[in-house]
């Protein structure tokens, strides 16, 4: 439930008018992952790279590129292609891990 031997971005990536907030995490081996939350709310991902969306706390209703929706929980995750979207609705606080690439 940790990362280790990290760099972390001191300034958080504040979107949606902070329904979503990360912190960028560096990993000894140069992977970048952000760790963050989102507050309750809908919101719509555009993405310019490929995404793995990991749930480690909370519960995501995620439709992908307009597919129907889903439901992912603590320890499942979903996967967006880079130029693809995802629709998030979460109805408490969502504790992600974004692992890019």
């Amino acid at each position: 439930m940790q990362f280790d031997q990290v760099s972390v971005g001191k300034k958080a990536n504040v979107y949606f008018d902070g329904k979503c907030v990360s912190h960028t995490v560096i990993l000894a081996d140069g992977t970048k992952k952000s760790v963050g939350v989102i507050l309750p709310s809908s919101l719509r991902f555009d993405l310019t790279t490929k995404e793995i969306m990991e749930v480690i706390d909370g519960k995501a209703y995620v439709a992908i590129n307009g597919s129907p929706e889903l439901t992912f929980v603590n320890g499942q995750q979903w996967e967006v292609e880079a130029g693809g979207y995802f629709q998030i609705r979460v109805e408490e606080p969502l504790h992600y891990v974004c692992h890019f690439g």
